[in-house]
């Protein structure tokens, strides 16, 4: 591998821009008419145009990313996180051009893209699943009878979902016959396949993710968890590592069972394996995520491990070179998502130029972006122009040097999460740990102020 090209765009395409230099790489950016001023575009050995504004005329377009592979030389494929990353077409075409594809295998990212398989593999390991339906749902019958045998409230979920869509709750035979047509026309939109599989609804779970990292010789390690419990609508907005509820016996169970699962899965490179955890300190699996994740830094800054490097290396065949007692977890770490919102009206979208931009600085604080003063954040895209990561010896400590690098990070021109991220450090349930994945929409549902940081005591 010598030169790779990053098959996306914004502060993931810089962040592995950055690793590939790192490693003495060549890199090359592809990108739209509307991001030719980002960040990763400059920072790129070479960049080329695959097409207009839209994903689908671009950064979806796979026939464009080939030539541009073609056009450059470019001997590797990195999806980075969205688009590409989990289409099992597209990295099965990397491989028969010999392209290198910096994840797993295309037999693997179909095996477990497809959630109702992937849960069959997650039972088979000894993973705990989630009651559900035992496989695809044939019809509204059907349905019916495996939700009475469940139990309500029941998830309506698609096979081939994520991001939080295709997904409906029902609470009881009625609400189910009406969302179950529904769910499965949001899946033929969305996914383009249509099918459906039941989940037993777990009430008020925690978001707990694991972290994996695994070579082409059988050996896979777990990094510890995240938590990303504060979501809106399923959209995470802070994540956290490690979680302020995991103990360390909990975390063995949680992360051995990461590691059977995707070694049951034939898995490579590095992965995410996600779990809902009840009220009760039972943890169920969810899914996996054949790729990177967003907040995969929080989980960098509290192993040390470069995560993006570890990709590259297992995708040119190399052994970790360590084994799971050689992983431990110092400190605590925090992630927000800087998105081009206004929480103040219900998180509605807000592109337009950053008249200025000024990010914090100092100790324990790291900021992922391809921004920059006088940038236009493009209105086709995810809304996320910026992450900002916060390390501190404590959850505690990580909280205090939060407060200060929020107040510190100046953005004129659109409005920004900074106030809703300012308002969840001052909100006493938050600092409590004592929360379930439907905080932050509750307290959408009693219209806080997110500017108002006074208010944020009163909620609780």
């Amino acid at each position: 591998m010598k030169k790779v090209l990053i098959a996306n765009r914004g502060e993931i395409a810089v962040r592995i821009i950055r690793a590939c230099h790192d490693m003495g790489l060549q890199t090359v950016a592809v990108y739209s008419d509307a991001d030719a001023q980002s960040l990763h575009v400059l920072h790129a050995d070479e960049a080329i145009c695959i097409g207009q504004a839209p994903s689908l005329q671009s950064y979806l377009k796979i026939p464009n990313i080939l030539a541009a592979c073609e056009v450059t030389q470019a001997d590797a494929v990195h999806p980075g996180y969205g688009y590409l990353s989990e289409n099992s077409g597209f990295a099965s075409i990397c491989e028969s051009c010999d392209l290198t594809f910096i994840g797993p295998s295309s037999k693997t990212i179909s095996l477990l893209g497809d959630k109702a398989q992937a849960k069959s593999i997650a039972e088979k390991s000894g993973c705990p699943i989630i009651p559900g339906s035992p496989g695809i749902v044939a019809d509204v019958e059907e349905g019916l009878k495996e939700a009475e045998r469940i139990g309500y409230p029941i998830f309506i979920k698609a096979s081939h979902g994520g991001g939080g869509k295709g997904i409906r709750i029902a609470e009881d035979a009625d609400d189910f016959k009406r969302k179950f047509a529904a769910a499965r026309a949001e899946a033929e939109v969305s996914f383009n396949c249509p099918d459906i599989y039941l989940e037993k609804m777990i009430v008020n779970p925690r978001h707990i993710e694991v972290q994996i990292l695994a070579d082409k010789h059988g050996n896979c390690v777990h990094l510890g968890e995240r938590d990303c419990t504060i979501q809106r609508r399923r959209q995470k907005l802070i994540e956290e590592a490690p979680s302020p509820v995991v103990s360390p016996e909990l975390r063995e169970k949680m992360g051995t069972a990461a590691v059977n699962l995707v070694k049951a899965a034939g898995y490579h490179t590095v992965g995410t394996v996600e779990f809902l955890l009840d009220e009760s300190g039972h943890f169920y699996f969810m899914e996996v995520n054949t790729r990177i994740q967003v907040e995969h830094t929080i989980t960098e800054a509290v192993t040390g491990i470069d995560l993006i490097a570890e990709q590259i290396r297992t995708a040119q065949g190399e052994p970790l070179g360590y084994d799971q007692s050689d992983i431990s977890l110092t400190g605590h770490a925090f992630q927000f998502r800087i998105n081009a919102e206004d929480p103040s009206k219900n998180f509605q979208p807000s592109p337009g130029m950053l008249e200025y931009f000024i990010p914090p600085g100092g100790p324990n604080v790291r900021l992922d972006t391809h921004c920059y003063s006088g940038y236009t954040v493009p209105p086709h895209y995810d809304s996320m122009f910026a992450k900002l990561i916060i390390t501190g010896s404590n959850r505690e400590d990580a909280i205090i040097k939060s407060h200060r690098a929020l107040r510190e990070f100046h953005i004129g021109g659109v409005h920004s999460t900074i106030p809703f991220h300012r308002y969840m450090l001052s909100n006493e349930t938050f600092l409590s740990c004592d929360y379930p994945i439907t905080f932050v929409d509750h307290l959408l549902e009693k219209g806080v102020d997110f500017h108002d940081l006074e208010e944020a005591h009163l909620f609780e």
